[in-house]
């Protein structure tokens, strides 16, 4: 009797032993796993957090310091595609620059805009960028690194190639234009990108364009003409003064500006006409910015 007694107790300490041991191990797991579950929120949070850091090093068209003068690009061609150049009575012109860069002319334009202190938009054509060489290079550089916005015109500039028969080719344009995405972004960095393109040419001069405003549409980019041009490209070979005067006629009674020059080569005078035409929008009391 006496030995079954013994047995019973050593029995219930046992259990005794084993239900600690077992609660002992329930926490125990109940604390490997809530310190799992931490670690797992806290990798998120981390996750999370170099996203968002990663995101901020992305930059389009402008770069974060140049994005206080930049505008939203598709309200200006929105405002272009009905010629409505009105602006609730706020002047605002938009500096735009073709076929650059130029080792001649590029950075003469970018001397007069630093000390003149405004920004401007450089629609950049890559086979002139590759012909420039590093010294091109580092002008695109110079650009975006002043606070200048910078654009897609095209790879080529080759209007037979994009438009045969004066027809859209969507299928050279989306090749061309990709190419030179890709230059620019060798140039600038991963974290570069733009959504604004300027049509070879402008794209009210061509037919079947629909395939381009879908394209546009359904990756967020925008094209961008002009409303007013100071005539470096269109008839005979014009002169700074004759530049300005064009300048000045095209623009009149206009709130919203967006001027049409040229920085490739052989627009020299276009570069000396540039101080002048600055000064016109200036003493008009329009405000420099630039599309994006």
């Amino acid at each position: 009797m006496r030995n079954k007694v013994i047995n019973k107790k050593k029995a219930l300490i046992v259990l005794i032993a084993v239900l600690t041991v077992f609660g002992i191990l329930n926490k125990t797991l109940a604390y490997v796993g809530s310190q799992r579950q931490i670690k797992v929120e806290q990798e998120k949070i981390a996750e999370e957090k170099r996203k968002e850091e990663e995101k901020k090093k992305y930059v389009v068209g402008v770069s974060h310091e140049g994005q206080k003068y930049s505008y939203d690009a598709k309200k200006v061609s929105e405002k272009l595609s009905k010629y409505d150049y009105i602006n609730d009575g706020k002047k605002i012109v938009f500096l735009t620059f073709d076929d650059g860069t130029s080792k001649t002319n590029t950075p003469k334009v970018l001397d007069i805009l630093k000390t003149e202190d405004v920004k401007a938009t450089f629609f950049l054509t890559g086979q002139n960028i590759e012909y420039g060489g590093q010294e091109a290079k580092d002008l695109v550089k110079r650009e975006f690194d002043e606070g200048h916005a910078i654009g897609n015109h095209s790879f080529t500039h080759d209007v037979k190639k994009l438009y045969p028969g004066r027809t859209l080719d969507m299928k050279a344009f989306k090749e061309d234009f990709e190419k030179n995405d890709k230059l620019l972004k060798d140039i600038l960095g991963k974290y570069f990108s733009t959504r604004v393109i300027r049509c070879p040419g402008g794209y009210m001069s061509w037919k079947g364009m629909e395939d381009l405003d879908k394209h546009l549409e359904e990756n967020n980019m925008v094209s961008i003409d002009w409303s007013s041009l100071n005539g470096d490209a269109e008839g005979k070979r014009k002169n700074a003064q004759e530049l300005f005067n064009c300048t000045m006629k095209t623009s009149q009674g206009k709130e919203m500006v967006v001027l049409l020059m040229h920085d490739t080569y052989g627009k020299e005078e276009t570069v000396k006409a540039l101080p002048s035409v600055i000064k016109y929008f200036k003493d008009n009391g329009y405000e420099f910015r630039t599309l994006s």
